[in-house]
């Protein structure tokens, strides 16, 4: 049962997590525009996720924990861009991609600030999903905002919740993903509140 457990976990993680921003991106496509996204709450996720990837290398966790984040990194990425294409300037990009790619080499230059950064990210994906509700409370609106990629998230951190159990068991890993869990359960829950609302208004 174990083994089998943790296969599972970790295969359908991945799976989920190489199409987890797709239906994101293609909503956003579909709308041609960033109408209910928070730019803000993008770059803190990617902020959270290149700590939280560099934290595993670091300290060489299984690769099979961690492997849906460069993917996941990666999906962030074309959807930022995306954002900035349809505001109008893809170039405003460039100073945030030169602060991420520094910060890759700058976390491992001393042991206690990847593990402070580690602390930290906890707050700062916290902070980002804290902003995307922000901006759907204030919109009340949830427009081009996926509410099927905010769900597969909430199933990835209950994944990852098992396998972190059955493997590296650290503590601080383990409180993120249990924090994630019930905020990106509260987004998901949030999107489709308001777009329920906006159904009701339109008919």
């Amino acid at each position: 049962m174990g083994p089998g457990l943790l296969w599972f976990c970790h295969w359908s993680t991945l799976g989920v997590c190489a199409a987890l921003k797709l239906p994101q991106i293609s909503a956003l496509l579909a709308a041609r525009g960033a109408r209910g996204l928070s730019v803000p709450s993008l770059l803190l996720e990617l902020a959270g996720f290149l700590v939280f990837l560099r934290y595993q290398c670091y300290y060489g966790y299984p690769l099979l924990t961690y492997l849906e984040y460069p993917i996941i990194i990666a999906q962030d990425i074309i959807l930022l861009l995306c954002i900035f294409h349809f505001k109008g300037n893809v170039k405003q990009a460039a100073p945030y991609f030169a602060v991420f790619l520094s910060s890759w080499f700058v976390l491992t230059l001393q042991k206690w600030i990847i593990d402070l950064a580690m602390n930290l990210s906890t707050f700062i994906s916290a902070a980002s999903k804290f902003a995307q509700l922000q901006y759907l409370w204030k919109t009340k609106d949830s427009g081009a905002v996926s509410a099927l990629t905010w769900s597969l998230s909430s199933y990835t951190c209950a994944t990852r919740i098992v396998t972190t159990l059955m493997t590296t068991n650290d503590l601080t890993i383990l409180i993120r993903f249990v924090i994630m869990l019930a905020l990106n359960i509260w987004v998901t829950a949030t999107i489709l509140h308001y777009r329920k609302m906006n159904t009701v208004k339109t008919e």
